[in-house]
Parts: C-alpha cells; structure tokens; sequence
C-alpha cells in the first residue's frame, strides 16, 4: 500500500484528498503546512507528496524546491495541488520539481490517474 504525504493547510482540502485516497487503497498522513511537511518528508518517506502552494509562511513551491533539492527527500515524487490555474503557476511548480500539477476542486478519477502514474514510474 503506497504511503502519500498531503502538505496543505486547509483541513476540509486535507479531508477530502484524504477520503479519496484511502477509499482507494492508499495510506495517507498529513502536514498543515510546508515545514511541517519537509520535516515529515524526512521522516516518513513517503511514496508520493500531494503539495498545496499557498500556506502561510514557506510556500508549496519553496517547499518543492527544497525537498527536491535534498538527497534524503529527492526521490519523493511531489504533485502540486493548488487552486492557482495559470500555465506560469504549473510551469514555475514543474521547474522547482513537482512530477506534475493539479489545480482544484480535484476530480477524483483525475487525481487517482495522476497518483497512479507516477507510482508506476
């Protein structure tokens, strides 16, 4: 059963991605925001990250770029998640790392095709 980490500080978000996770067979545990989330990068080693981008303090994107740029996080696959729809906001997210980028509400064959894929990989 793959373990995802999902970074984002809006307990409803965390809810929702959690729920369509687990009812899919995946484990999921949670950071409310970024620190939190490369500390538990660190840690647990998950799978695959699910990123939010805007959190208060360090942001999804800073935060993307840090564990990518880590050898103890660099393998982690990061997915952006995020309500910010421009091509610059996906290109900027892919430049600092992320496998791939999600913009919300999340459709849950989407995300799950998305999760799927790059497990694979």
């Amino acid at each position: 059963m793959a373990h995802i980490l999902i970074v984002d500080d809006s307990p409803t978000d965390v809810r929702v991605l959690s729920t369509m996770l687990e009812r899919n067979g995946f484990m999921t545990s949670s950071a409310s925001n970024a620190e939190e989330g490369i500390e538990k990068a660190r840690n647990e080693q998950p799978d695959l990250i699910l990123m939010d981008v805007i959190m208060p303090g360090t942001s999804g994107f800073q935060a993307t770029r840090s564990l990518s740029r880590d050898s103890a996080t660099a393998h982690i696959p990061v997915v952006i998640v995020t309500t910010k729809s421009m091509e610059t906001d996906r290109v900027w997210g892919m430049r600092q790392g992320a496998k791939d980028f999600v913009v919300k509400p999340v459709r849950e064959a989407d995300l799950l095709d998305r999760v799927r894929s790059i497990l694979e990989r």
